[in-house]
């Protein structure tokens, strides 16, 4: 519970950092939402983009994956929006590499500003908020109670194993009889009258 609490308070934080980024200044003064999402894979350009079609669009969407992972305490759903963040800052951060020759960090409003800073922390939260979190918990099956081996008066227990090749039957039933005799009969052919009773 503990940690479910913590985890989710990193993971909120992490999406909250990552989402403000944008609003920030990111390279020369130049705020993330300025960037569009498409420069990220054919180059960066001058171009203005708008707000929604900016960077901030998989920003939003790994808050989305964050909100739903606290909500139904998924770990992986707040571990994939820390790698959204991630992956997408530092795609970014190659991209402008490759336009600007080299990256530079420098005070007042040169080289990275502090809004790549906030995007590569908040996913660092989010990674470590997943970690944090324990998840569900699972519940445990609750086995029966074990069943009568004595038997009763509707008969032998289910899994009873009296009844095989070697067994009689009648073994197994609950008032068998488990002695049998032999009563002599008087046959008039083969054996002498008996004797008279006196």
């Amino acid at each position: 519970m503990i940690r479910n609490i913590v985890g989710s308070v990193l993971a909120l934080a992490g999406a909250t950092a990552a989402v403000w980024s944008p609003f920030r200044a990111w390279y020369d003064g130049r705020h993330g939402r300025d960037y569009a999402i498409d420069e990220l894979f054919t180059g960066i350009t001058d171009a203005k983009a708008e707000v929604l079609g900016s960077i901030l669009a998989p920003f939003l969407f790994a808050a989305l994956l964050t909100v739903l992972g606290v909500v139904f305490r998924s770990r992986l759903l707040v571990a994939l929006a820390g790698l959204v963040v991630l992956g997408f800052t530092i795609l970014w951060m190659v991209r402008v590499g490759q336009a600007e020759g080299s990256l530079t960090v420098g005070g007042d409003g040169a080289g990275l500003g502090d809004g790549v800073a906030n995007a590569l922390g908040g996913g660092v939260l989010l990674l470590l908020g997943a970690l944090v979190m324990s998840g569900r918990t699972r519940t445990h099956r609750v086995d029966r109670e074990p069943r009568p081996t004595h038997p009763t008066l509707d008969g032998p227990p289910p899994d009873d194993t009296t009844h095989g090749p070697d067994r009689h039957p009648q073994a197994s039933a609950p008032y068998a009889a488990t002695q049998t005799y032999d009563v002599p009969t008087w046959d008039p052919d083969r054996d002498d009258p008996p004797p008279p009773k006196r």
